[in-house]
C-alpha cells in the first residue's frame, strides 16, 4: 500500500511540474509546430537512444565482470533494454535500476553482485555527467548570464562531485564496518574507489561519455524534428545539467522535472520557452519509444534466466578483483 502511495504521489509531483513548466506557453503555438514535425530526425533520436542503451550494456558487463559477475554481451543488452521499460513506468531510473539487480542475480550473478554491479555502473555513470557538466561551466556561463542559472549550474556541477567524493571517503571510514548496513556501503565504497583509480577505468569512463555525448544527440536530433534554436554545443551546456538533476527519484521517468528545468534553461540562455519544451518532449517521446521496445524485448523473452556459466561463483572480496584485473 505505502509503495503505491509513493507511486501515485510521483504522479502527482510530475503532473504538478508539467503544469507549471507549460502554464506560460502558448500551446496552439506548440500544435502549430508539432504538425510541421520532422519524423526523421525524431527517428534517428529514437535510434540514438536505442545506441545508447547498447552501450550502458557493454559498460555494465565490464562493471559486472570486475564484480565477480557473468553477463554474456547479449544478455547484458537485453537486460539494458528491459530496464529502459520500467524506467518509463516507474519512478525515475530506480524502476530500470531495480529491473537489473532482479535479472542480473537470476542469471546466476547472486544478489550482492548483481546489487553492487548497478549501483557502480550507475554511480560511475553519474559521476562522468557530473564532471562533463562542471568542466563545461566555462562555456556555459558564457551562454547564460543571469545569476541564478549561473548558481544552480554550479550547485548542480560541484555538488554532485561532492556528494560522489563523500561516498567514496566512506570506504577509508573503519567505523562503518561495525554495523552490516554501513559495512556494505563501505564496502560499495571501496569498490567503486578501487574502479575509479585503477587501469581498467579508462575503457568505462570513455563509454560514459560517450552515453552523454549521445543524450545531447537525442536533444539536438529532436531540436531538428521541430526546427528548434538548438546547437548541439547547447544541447551539451544546456541539457546535460538537466539530466543531472533528473536523476532524482521525485517523478516518473523524468516527466515534469526535465520539462520545467529544460523551459527554465532555455530561458536563461534567451532561447524560446517553447522551443525548452517541445525538445523535452519529444526526448521524453523518444526514450519513451525506446521503453516500448524493451517492454516487447521483456514480453517476447524468456523468464527462465540461467547461469551463463552454468556454476555458482564464490563470493570472495569484490574490492579485491578490482586491483589491476581487466576483462578478458
Amino acid at each position: 500500500m505505502r509503495q503505491w502511495a509513493l507511486v501515485a504521489l510521483k504522479f502527482a509531483v510530475s503532473a504538478a511540474l508539467l503544469y507549471f513548466a507549460i502554464r506560460r506557453i502558448q500551446l496552439d503555438t506548440i500544435s502549430e509546430r508539432l504538425k510541421d514535425l520532422d519524423p526523421a530526425w525524431l527517428a534517428a533520436a529514437v535510434g540514438i537512444g536505442l545506441l545508447q542503451t547498447a552501450v550502458g550494456a557493454l559498460r555494465w558487463r565490464r562493471i559486472a565482470s570486475l564484480c565477480g559477475g557473468a553477463l554474456p554481451q547479449g544478455q547484458a543488452l537485453r537486460f539494458n533494454m528491459i530496464a529502459a521499460f520500467f524506467n518509463q513506468v516507474l519512478p525515475s531510473t530506480v524502476g530500470g535500476d531495480a529491473a537489473r539487480i532482479v535479472l542480473a542475480a537470476r542469471a546466476g550473478n547472486g544478489w550482492r553482485k548483481a546489487t553492487y554491479s548497478v549501483l557502480l555502473d550507475r554511480f560511475i555513470g553519474v559521476l562522468a555527467l557530473a564532471t562533463m557538466v562542471t568542466a563545461g561551466l566555462y562555456w556555459s556561463f558564457g551562454l547564460i548570464s543571469n545569476p541564478i542559472g549561473r548558481l544552480v549550474l554550479l550547485a548542480v556541477g560541484l555538488g554532485s562531485l561532492g556528494v560522489a567524493a563523500a561516498f567514496l571517503a566512506l570506504g577509508s571510514l573503519p567505523a562503518l564496518a561495525r554495523w552490516r548496513l554501513t559495512r556494505r556501503v563501505a564496502e560499495l565504497a571501496e569498490v567503486a574507489r578501487s574502479l575509479l583509480f585503477s587501469r581498467v577505468s579508462a575503457p568505462m569512463v570513455l563509454l560514459s561519455f560517450m552515453i552523454h555525448l549521445m543524450t545531447a544527440a537525442i536533444a539536438w536530433s529532436a531540436a531538428h524534428a521541430v526546427a528548434a534554436q538548438l546547437s548541439y554545443l547547447d544541447a551539451l551546456l544546456l541539457v546535460l545539467p538537466v539530466v543531472l538533476i533528473v536523476t532524482i527519484p521525485i517523478s516518473i521517468a523524468g516527466w515534469g522535472v526535465r520539462e520545467g528545468a529544460l523551459v527554465l534553461a532555455f530561458s536563461y540562455a534567451g532561447l524560446p520557452e517553447s522551443d525548452g519544451l517541445l525538445v523535452s518532449v519529444l526526448m521524453g517521446g523518444a526514450m519513451f519509444a525506446v521503453g516500448i521496445v524493451g517492454g516487447l524485448v521483456w514480453l517476447v523473452g524468456s523468464d527462465k534466466v540461467i547461469d551463463a556459466s552454468g556454476s555458482k561463483q564464490p563470493e570472495t572480496s569484490l574490492a579485491n578483483r578490482t586491483n589491476g584485473k581487466s576483462e578478458t
